[in-house]
């Protein structure tokens, strides 16, 4: 997701949200209404777009993905591997949270409540459509948009840096295994084929790419460069991410218009999704002794969803108009003020973290 440039780059800068970022659910919700208006009036355009598809995957909105995630992609730094071993319970307990819990729980939210609790409420063909957008909302941690999160609560930048290394590396050969797994105990029937073209498309080219991309940048320009080269194409991702929007919300137009509580509906299991998280990193910590520097952005990582890489896998296995696609566009939604709260609850918290976390852990870096 969209971040302040020097978020990567210079961990040791603490940059506060920018304009896009602190306002996301706003645009977000212009999305929304700009998307039903379009769809509305151009409906012939929006079905061109939808039946653009080579092998299953549609090529404009492929193509806006990639611009939403080579420039989010391109600020994380693979050495930075190095570093996990100097914070190793933080690093374990996030990975614990994102791994082994993140994506079963959201699986048992789902089905819990638009499987069950709300079913009544919601169009029941859509049902296990919706339940399988939100176990892809939850089954990659986000990579970027932690960076501001972790600045926001003051969090140790190196450790971020690291886990979120880390994580990358970890999705190119979870991710497919995993929603694979989840989506299989829901009942729902795994398009293999397209999960695992949506794994190349949208994990391992990007990854490659922003990788090889980021290593000419230093090596010719140093951080100047790279710096300068953020900075050109941040604006460049911002579009693409409306628009991608846009397009989501003109697709889903009519089903919206129809049952508008469906986006409330939805939003509950992630936001207890997001607490549960965040609150159990923030509690294993502790546990675990973990300096509060790193207890913070560990909850924050725990918490925090990829939803560019959700939204586009989320499209490739059920479709633009799928009720799959608009769950995850709600994680976009709520993004912004949930974490928000996060962060005002973990600084809140420090002086009884600190006061009850394990003697050692006032100096520990998890060294």
């Amino acid at each position: 997701m969209t971040t302040d440039i020097h978020a990567a780059a210079a961990p040791a800068a603490r940059p506060g949200m920018n304009t896009f970022e602190r306002y996301l659910s706003v645009w977000v919700a212009l999305c929304i209404v700009a998307g039903i208006g379009l769809g509305h009036l151009l409906p012939d355009v929006f079905q061109a777009i939808a039946a653009a598809e080579v092998a299953k995957v549609n090529l404009p909105v492929a193509g806006l993905i990639w611009l939403m995630i080579v420039p989010m992609l391109l600020k994380i730094d693979l050495g930075a591997l190095g570093r996990v071993k100097e914070h190793w319970r933080g690093v374990g307990v996030t990975l614990f949270i994102n791994w082994a819990v993140k994506p079963f729980s959201m699986a048992l939210l789902g089905t819990l409540f638009i499987g069950h609790l709300f079913a009544p409420l919601l169009p029941q063909d859509q049902i296990p459509s919706y339940i399988a957008g939100l176990i892809l909302l939850a089954a990659a941690p986000c990579t970027a948009m932690v960076f501001v999160w972790s600045n926001l609560c003051e969090g140790e930048p190196n450790y971020t840096l690291s886990q979120v290394a880390l994580n990358d590396l970890i999705m190119v050969f979870a991710f497919a295994p995993l929603v694979g797994l989840l989506l299989g105990v829901a009942s729902i029937t795994v398009p293999w084929d397209t999960l695992l073209l949506s794994v190349v498309l949208y994990i391992v080219i990007p990854v490659i790419a922003a990788q090889i991309w980021r290593r000419s940048l230093l090596a010719t320009g140093g951080e100047a460069a790279l710096k300068g080269t953020l900075h050109v194409i941040q604006p460049v991702s911002l579009v693409a991410l409306l628009t991608t929007l846009v397009l989501l919300f003109g697709f889903q137009g009519e089903q919206i218009l129809a049952q508008p509580v469906v986006i409330l509906l939805l939003a509950v299991p992630i936001l207890i999704q997001v607490y549960f998280n965040a609150g159990l990193a923030y509690w294993l910590s502790r546990r675990f002794g973990v300096a509060w520097c790193v207890a913070a952005p560990a909850a924050l990582i725990g918490a925090s969803n990829f939803f560019e890489l959700a939204v586009a896998a989320a499209i490739s296995l059920f479709g633009l108009g799928s009720g799959a696609a608009l769950a995850t566009v709600v994680g976009v939604l709520v993004e912004v003020p949930v974490m928000l709260s996060v962060v005002r609850i973990v600084k809140a918290t420090k002086p009884w973290y600190e006061q009850h976390a394990a003697p050692h852990s006032a100096h520990d870096y998890d060294r």
